[in-house]
């Protein structure tokens, strides 16, 4: 298969109504029911895509894939259902922690601005954002968006774009006009700058 076929693949897969959904989390983690768990994999391939989607030219992007696929099956077999956290927020972070590793073995030792990226964005919301506690989610998310409020313009319209409406570098690239290395350096630059502005915060968070 190559990443036309998945991408077809992909497009047949049915999203889960909420309620066939919890069934299906309480068939696997009750009665350890393995077709459960296979649809729940399934319906959640389109997660795996979005998180691959920025390397979609990448020659070796079905490993990229692979990872993904095993980084979800990992958070499917984690997942605590009954702490009510949406299951996509939990299973990003483990997918994408996967996808970074294999871009960083691919790389090496070489300088490749998307790891970087993707590493800043996962330490920053991994771990200065705990994602046990709906209730707190909610609430550090709105003050990230206050926030990122005070961000120069340029870095404050990338990370918006690219974190919270999903609009693609490439797209974005050419809407600003400027490179696709700048989208990339502008936003590592955000995020650094919003990591320092919200230190203090997070240092009294608890």
């Amino acid at each position: 298969m190559d990443i036309r076929d998945y991408m077809a693949e992909i497009q047949k897969i049915n999203l889960l109504e909420p309620e066939e959904e919890a069934t299906l989390w309480y068939n696997y983690k009750k009665h350890n029911d393995d077709d459960a768990r296979c649809q729940i994999i399934e319906s959640y391939q389109p997660l795996v895509f979005k998180c691959i989607r920025p390397f979609i030219t990448v020659e070796f992007v079905m490993d990229l894939v692979q990872e993904g696929i095993i980084g979800l099956i990992e958070a499917v077999e984690r997942y605590e259902p009954e702490k009510n956290i949406a299951f996509s927020l939990y299973a990003v972070h483990r997918i994408k922690g996967r996808i970074i590793n294999c871009l960083k073995k691919e790389y090496k030792g070489e300088q490749f601005v998307y790891s970087d990226i993707l590493t800043e964005e996962q330490e920053f919301i991994a771990s200065d954002i705990n994602v046990s506690e709906q209730a707190e989610k909610n609430f550090l998310n709105n003050y990230i968006q206050k926030e990122m409020l005070r961000l120069p313009d340029k870095e404050r319209i990338v990370l918006d774009s690219v974190y919270l409406k999903d609009r693609p570098p490439q797209e974005l690239a050419q809407s600003l006009d400027i490179s696709l290395a700048h989208v990339y350096r502008l936003q590592k630059k955000a995020v650094q700058r919003l990591r320092g502005m919200m230190s203090k915060f997070m240092h009294n968070w608890h």
